[in-house]
Parts: structure tokens; C-alpha cells; sequence
């Protein structure tokens, strides 16, 4: 039996930009999203965070709504080298990656190495709160696709990011 990465429906769907603002105002016109959430300078040190293996080093702006049960999330590089910044200096702003809500990392992970596709960009938030990686699927015509394992601490400020969208 062939591994599988992940399965589900995609919880959220990311852009990344070089204007957060203009990309919040075009989804919530395009999408009627609500309330965003805005966090600003985000960052990601070495030690929860690697670039294609090694340790990174960057900040990013996120907003993040919801319209229904689907997460829409901008992302604006501001400083470091990431897949957000490599992307947005290659091709410009657009429709960046896909998300699965994984309960098992290491069988995602397992099956993703299995399957011959490599991890780009991984790392953790809030102490464990929330594991992410993200593969590289543009050679196959799609986006990144981010599988993450979302810990109670996240889901419950999803929830409440949710309920003010």
C-alpha cells in the first residue's frame, strides 16, 4: 500500500504578499471575509525552524480569517530567508500553499519521504502548540502544501479568531 501524506479537507488556504493589507482588502471583496486577525513581527529562530534542513531565522506578518470552517491566511515576508520570502522574490505575490490538519507529524512526515517529497520548511510555534512542515509541490502544478498537527493551546485561539471573523 502506497503511503499518504495526509487526508481530509484543506483546512486553510494562504497567499503570500508584499502588501498584507491590499491582499486582506481583495479576499474579503472576492471571499465577504469578516474580521481579520492581525499579528505583526512573528518570528521564527533557529531553534524551532529549518529552511531545507538547516536552521532559519525570519519574521513574518500573518492575518488570518475564516469564512466558514475555511482558514484564508496572508503572509508578508519582513525579514530572513524563508519559503515566504524565496517565493514572493520568485514569483511575485500569489496563492502560496494548502493545509492539512495532521493528527500523526511523524507518520505525515514518514509517508511525505516515502513518497519521495522533500521537506522544505519546517518547524513549531508556542512550544509544541503547533508542528508544521511544509512540501514543495510546484513541479506537480500545485502550491506548497503545509501539513500541520494543531495542539489544543492553537485550536483555541483559531476558535476565537473564528468566532470574530
Amino acid at each position: 500500500m502506497t503511503a499518504t501524506i495526509a487526508t481530509g479537507p484543506v483546512t486553510q488556504i494562504a497567499w503570500v504578499t508584499d502588501d498584507i493589507a491590499a491582499t486582506e482588502a481583495f479576499l474579503s471583496t472576492a471571499f465577504g471575509a469578516g474580521t481579520w486577525t492581525r499579528m505583526n513581527d512573528i518570528r521564527f529562530a533557529p531553534e524551532d525552524c529549518t529552511l531545507r534542513g538547516e536552521p532559519a531565522d525570519f519574521v513574518i506578518h500573518v492575518s488570518i480569517v475564516y469564512v466558514g470552517d475555511l482558514q484564508l491566511e496572508v503572509i508578508q515576508p519582513v525579514s530572513g530567508t524563508s519559503i515566504y520570502s524565496e517565493f514572493l522574490a520568485e514569483k511575485g505575490p500569489g496563492l502560496h500553499h494548502l493545509c492539512f490538519d495532521v493528527e500523526d507529524m511523524e507518520a505525515a512526515l514518514a509517508a511525505a519521504a516515502e513518497l519521495g517529497h522533500p521537506v522544505h520548511q519546517a518547524g513549531s510555534m508556542m512550544a509544541g502548540g503547533m508542528d508544521f512542515a511544509y512540501i514543495d509541490g510546484t513541479a506537480h502544478g500545485v502550491p506548497y502544501v503545509e501539513i500541520a498537527r494543531i495542539g489544543p493551546e492553537m485550536k483555541a485561539i483559531f476558535e476565537a479568531i473564528k468566532a470574530q471573523s
